[in-house]
Parts: C-alpha cells; structure tokens; sequence
C-alpha cells in the first residue's frame, strides 16, 4: 500500500486488518483489528486523526479525512459503502454509511443507524441511533427495524471475512486470455442485496 509518514507520525495497522495495496494512508492513521480497506481508498491523517475501530470497513473509492485537531473515527463494525467522504464527523458502532453519501464536520452517526446512498449530512447533525436518513440534506426518515440491522450486520461479516481471504489468497496474477470450461463462482450463503432484502 501507498504508507506515508508526516511529522513523525506513520500510520498504524493492526496485522489482522487488510489494507489493499492500492489504498494511500499518511500520517496518524489507526486501523483497529480486522477491518478491511479497499483499493483507492484515502485515508488522510495529515491534519486530525483517522481511526477506523475493530471490525469497521471502508470500501473503494472513499475519503476519510479532517480539519486540525479533529478525529475522524468509524466506531466498531462501522460498514462505510463505497465513494463515501468522512470529514471529522464520527461513525457510531454497527452504523452503514451507503455509497457516496457525504458527512461533515462534527456530525455524529449514531449507534446502528443508516446513512442512505447519495445523503449529504450537514456539519453538526447528530443521527440518532437506529434511525435512517435519507437526502440533500440528509432528514431523519424513520426507526430502523430489527430485520434491517441484522442485514447490516450480515453484510459487515462478510467484509471482516474478506480481511481474512485477501491474507490468505488475494495475489498480483497475469490475467487469462480466455475463459475456462465450467468456470467457478465465488458463492455466499445467507447474503443479499438490499433490492432482495427489501423483497423478502
């Protein structure tokens, strides 16, 4: 990975994270045990602290960073979708943030609350816990039901596996010129889409 040090500070891995080689850390950057960051993830610590706690995962495409002074933090089992952009706002434990939703400066995600795709969360805003919002600016759209959690949770597990597979076989190859004869699929039990979950 792209591991930089700033003023005496260099990042912090714990070794069973995954931290895939395309993503740039600089400088105070925490990653707790088992979280997974993706490729072309950025990861800022050049002016407050990034800390990504045990479990948590930050996907493709994602920034994390803060003014001086200021943690940026996604508590534990934190899922954070991919594109998402994290300024000095911090991320309750068990909380999704979807894909390409923005938070601000000193907002507060509560504990097992969803953030939507696309959602601007405005600088202060504190989402209570197990609530969803949703919009440009973000609103508080309702409570989160049990079924919903759970979902979360199940797809956060499979992130903290993929830590683990990418350790164990995750590897530069050439790629193949064709395709093989009865090719295999990656199968997952148990895990579906949020359209498929809505629909059952």
């Amino acid at each position: 990975m792209a591991c930089y040090e700033i003023d005496g500070l260099r990042p912090v891995i714990d070794p069973t994270a995954y931290v895939h080689p395309d993503a740039v850390l600089i400088g105070d950057v925490i990653i707790g045990p088992h979280c997974y960051v993706a490729p072309t993830a950025s990861l800022r610590g050049d002016f407050g602290r990034i800390v990504l706690e045990a479990g948590s995962n930050l996907q493709d495409g994602c920034v994390m960073h803060g003014y001086p002074g200021a943690d940026t933090v996604v508590e534990e089992n934190g899922h954070v979708g991919h594109g998402a952009i994290l300024h000095s706002c911090r991320v309750g434990r068990n909380a999704l943030i979807g894909m390409n939703a923005v938070i601000m400066d000193n907002a507060v995600i509560g504990e097992s609350a969803f953030v939507a795709a696309c959602a601007f969360v405005k600088a202060g805003m504190i989402v209570p816990p197990r609530r969803l919002v949703a919009g440009m600016p973000a609103k508080v759209m309702r409570e989160l039901t049990d079924d919903e959690i759970g979902w979360k949770e199940d797809g956060t597990r499979i992130y903290q596996q993929l830590a683990e597979r990418c350790h164990a076989s995750l590897r530069p190859c050439e790629p193949l010129e064709r395709m093989e004869p009865d090719r295999k699929r990656l199968e997952f039990e148990g895990v579906m889409s949020l359209d498929d979950f809505k629909k059952a």
